[in-house]
């Protein structure tokens, strides 16, 4: 049995030896010749794509790498998410929706480190997303219906159920965020209604808490935790699939409805597609009587949602994590959302119910 490869220290250490290990779980036999760096795109995590040779049985032609980046190894720690997708990919458990394959996952916990060696999606004609290229509305709907798969499959005592994802913790919000959606109401709030660029950050922030504070209400399910149109990509036929599950928790199921719908879509395409799309996803939920969310309820908690794409994305534009396009689309998209659903009065009825 060939011994697991150790996490290497940097992209030179990604030799063909050790590629070849990184990849004989899913392709017995085979053999790397020649590794070569094609692209590197770093930002929380470390990230790079390699293109591969083969002296023996076939692999595939090129990789994605993703690793722990030693400047930002504390701050996600203390999110709670630096282990969730190598844990997630390391379980086995089947996830019944799109994701790249992952050919090798290893974790050094005392070092806050890991490395994923993944399929390349872009071998199977995966076309990553942003906010600068949304979805068509068909699209939308693949996404959707792949969420409640996802969420049906682990609905309740089924992810209690599910020995391999015992370690994933419930949603909680985190404190401090009302500074940085300060800075980003600062940058953009001119460009958002006047309805959300006169609050201040703390009341963003008191409204994303409060929001958070209902996701550990009524059955919970495995949420992708962080289903914005950054982290998903199209595939021929307008399938879409779901990248980045570092954010990985278990929760209310409509936090990764909203957070995808209202930020997949162009505001005009949510206005007029947005309850056709939930009923889609209702309908996709298919859980038996009795386990079932209503529809109302389903919007209710829709509507809420909105100021948790808003109080993210207002901070992340605060700050340099994402280009500043991509995250003035996103911002826009949530406050449209936010207004148009009245949000404020959702969380009020949600709080009563």
């Amino acid at each position: 049995m060939t011994a697991a490869p150790m996490i290497p220290a940097g992209w030179v250490d990604v030799t063909p030896a050790w590629m070849t290990t990184a990849l004989r779980a899913s392709y017995p036999g085979v053999e790397v010749s020649d590794v070569k760096l094609v692209l590197r795109d770093d930002g929380t995590n470390r990230r790079a794509r390699f293109r591969l040779m083969h002296a023996g049985a076939p692999g595939p032609g090129t990789v994605f790498v993703k690793a722990a980046d030693p400047d930002h190894a504390e701050l996600n720690a203390r999110t709670g998410g630096i282990f969730n997708e190598p844990k997630l990919f390391r379980s086995d458990v089947s996830l019944p929706l799109d994701h790249p394959q992952v050919h090798l996952s290893l974790i050094d916990e005392p070092t806050l480190d890991f490395v994923m060696v993944m399929e390349d999606i872009a071998a199977r004609g995966g076309d990553p997303r942003d906010a600068t290229r949304p979805m068509s509305v068909d699209q939308a709907a693949d996404g959707v219906r792949g969420l409640a798969r996802l969420h049906r499959r682990f609905w309740g005592e089924r992810l209690d159920a599910e020995p391999g994802l015992d370690w994933v913790e419930p949603f909680v919000a985190w404190t401090g965020m009302h500074r940085a959606i300060s800075g980003g109401l600062a940058r953009v709030g001119a460009s958002v209604q006047p309805e959300v660029g006169g609050l201040a950050g703390e009341q963003i922030e008191h409204q994303w808490f409060r929001y958070a504070a209902t996701l550990t209400d009524g059955p919970l399910t495995l949420l992708h935790g962080d289903a914005h149109i950054g982290n998903t990509y199209v595939l021929p036929g307008d399938r879409v699939g779901f990248l980045d599950w570092q954010v990985l928790r278990r929760g209310n199921h409509v936090l990764d409805l909203g957070y995808f719908l209202q930020g997949a879509l162009t505001v005009d395409d949510r206005r007029t597609s947005e309850a056709e799309l939930i009923d889609e996803y209702v309908t996709a939920l298919d859980l038996p009587a009795g386990e079932a969310p209503t529809r109302d309820d389903v919007w209710l908690r829709y509507r809420a949602s909105a100021t948790h794409g808003l109080a993210l994305w207002m901070a992340t534009a605060s700050g340099d994590w994402q280009r500043p396009e991509v995250s003035l689309a996103l911002v826009q998209r949530y406050a449209s959302a936010f207004v148009d659903l009245d949000t404020s009065a959702a969380l009020d009825d949600l709080e009563r119910s």
